[in-house]
């Protein structure tokens, strides 16, 4: 189930608000500039899906964003336990970054926690199947796919090159609670 759990910037041990309801979630994040919906991911792909069923199963949804929003590309992250790059990728997500771009990704499997440094706080997101988030242009953020990472999830770009990422040199992520 999805979950919200805010923070101060300066302590990471003691929550502000919590919440699993996707409403309570979505009025917090939405309040803060964050997409934040529930979509049905509901087409089965298999065990293992490849990138191209993926986007099949799901190119009505991305049109919907591209017909809204006016985005240029789009492509799928999958990963699972068994993939040999997964520690090096978890580290590089890890740090704290920006984009110039809007970070769009709709989860169709599986689950990642976005944590998002707004002003004094901290949002730790946890993103599952179904969960669709765009965290804004230039927005200090990280993500956690979890030391044993099973998810695939729509990735959906303003600029046609992709995931582009400025670090921020900030190792506040560090301090913040992971996935298991």
């Amino acid at each position: 189930m999805s979950g919200l759990t805010i923070f101060s910037d300066n302590d990471a041990e003691n929550p502000l608000w919590q919440s699993r309801d996707a409403e309570e979630i979505r009025a917090q994040l939405n309040a803060q500039g964050v997409r934040f919906e529930r979509w049905e991911a509901d087409r089965d792909l298999g065990a293992a899906p490849d990138a191209q069923t993926v986007i099949a199963a799901y190119q009505h949804a991305i049109d919907r964003l591209v017909q809204e929003k006016g985005y240029q590309s789009w492509d799928v992250i999958s990963i699972r336990p068994d993939n040999p790059q997964k520690e090096a990728m978890r580290g590089k997500f890890l740090n704290e970054h920006t984009h110039g771009e809007d970070e769009v990704r709709f989860f169709v499997e599986g689950a990642g926690l976005f944590c998002l440094h707004i002003g004094d706080k901290v949002y730790q997101v946890l993103c599952e199947k179904n969960d669709l988030i765009s965290v804004p242009a230039g927005t200090p953020h990280w993500f956690d796919m979890g030391s044993q990472p099973c998810f695939t999830a729509i990735r959906i770009f303003d600029n046609p090159e992709g995931w582009i990422a400025q670090f921020t040199g900030n190792d506040i992520a560090a301090a913040y609670p992971t996935l298991a």
